[in-house]
Parts: structure tokens; C-alpha cells; sequence
């Protein structure tokens, strides 16, 4: 399944591009509805290209059809991604802890300016699963957590970006 997202932050595009790229950030995730807070596993710097790696776990509810193929206690995944801040562009790929063979997920983000005070950030990706009968349910589910997630996210940024 092909999804895109939109996110927009009353902050300028250079600084919510770095935010991305700072472990610090990841720390301040959290009281969100589904997902615990996220662990940095690891973070390296070579010039303008930031690698992190960091460790989700879901904690929401899934729906049957997801519980079906999935057992929430095992669903965790490290995000791996490599943050271009010069281009303001990330390549990111999930990988699951568990259910490898099930599950696929990689994309990428790009960083623009709405004006000097405020940007977006824009998302495309490729989620499959691979599940007799339910596949398409299960990615319609993780594809709705992953968009619930990304709007939680950015009053966090902006009060991370603000010192809050």
C-alpha cells in the first residue's frame, strides 16, 4: 500500500529539519495514544547527513483482523533513517522486530518552506504486509496508527523547537 502524509509546523523549515535529525527530540515523544516512547539506538553524524536508528513500540489497540496475524506484544520496530539537511530530504526504512517475513515498510520525507515562519513536512511511503486474507486490512490499520502518530507529533516538535 502507497501512502503519502502532510505535516505543517508554525516553524521555519531549516530548524524542523534538524529537529528530525536531533535524538533529543525523540526523547520528548511522549503521552502519545499508541505508541511508547521511542528509543535512539543510534546516532551518527558525517557532515550534513544524519543516520538514526530508533526503536518503536506499539501500545494501542488493534483491531481483530490485525490481531489475527499480529500479537501486539510483539510489535515493535527500529526506524532507520538518513537525514540529507542540506537537501531537507530523509530516506527511512522499518524495520520490525519480529514478523520480518510479514512485514515491509520504506519512504522518504521531504522538508519545504510555507513561508519564513512555518513548513511542511511531505511523506511518501510503501507499507506491505503479507497476510492471507487480511493483508490489506492490516496495512489499512497500521497505515491509519502511522497517521494518528504523525499528527501527535508535531505539536511536539513545535514545543521541542520552542524550548517546551
Amino acid at each position: 500500500m502507497r501512502f503519502t502524509i502532510e505535516q505543517r509546523f508554525a516553524a521555519p523549515v531549516d530548524e524542523v529539519a534538524r529537529a528530525y535529525a536531533d535524538p533529543a527530540l525523540y526523547a520528548s515523544f511522549v503521552g502519545m495514544h499508541k505508541l511508547s516512547k521511542p528509543e535512539v539506538l543510534d546516532h551518527r553524524v558525517d557532515g550534513d547527513v544524519v543516520r538514526l536508528d530508533v526503536r518503536y513500540r506499539f501500545v494501542g489497540e488493534l483491531s481483530s483482523a490485525a490481531r489475527a496475524v499480529i500479537d501486539p506484544s510483539r510489535l515493535s520496530w527500529i526506524e532507520r533513517s538518513s537525514h540529507d539537511l542540506a537537501e531537507r530530504r530523509t530516506e527511512f526504512s522499518m524495520l520490525p522486530d519480529h514478523y520480518r517475513d510479514r512485514f515491509r515498510c520504506q519512504g522518504s520525507y521531504r522538508f519545504e518552506a510555507v513561508d519564513d515562519a512555518s513548513s511542511a513536512r511531505h511523506g511518501e511511503a510503501d507499507l506491505r504486509v503479507k497476510a492471507l486474507l487480511v493483508a490489506h486490512a492490516v496495512e489499512s490499520a497500521i497505515v491509519s496508527g502511522l497517521e494518528e502518530h504523525l499528527v501527535d507529533e508535531v505539536p511536539m516538535v513545535e514545543a521541542f523547537l520552542h524550548g517546551g
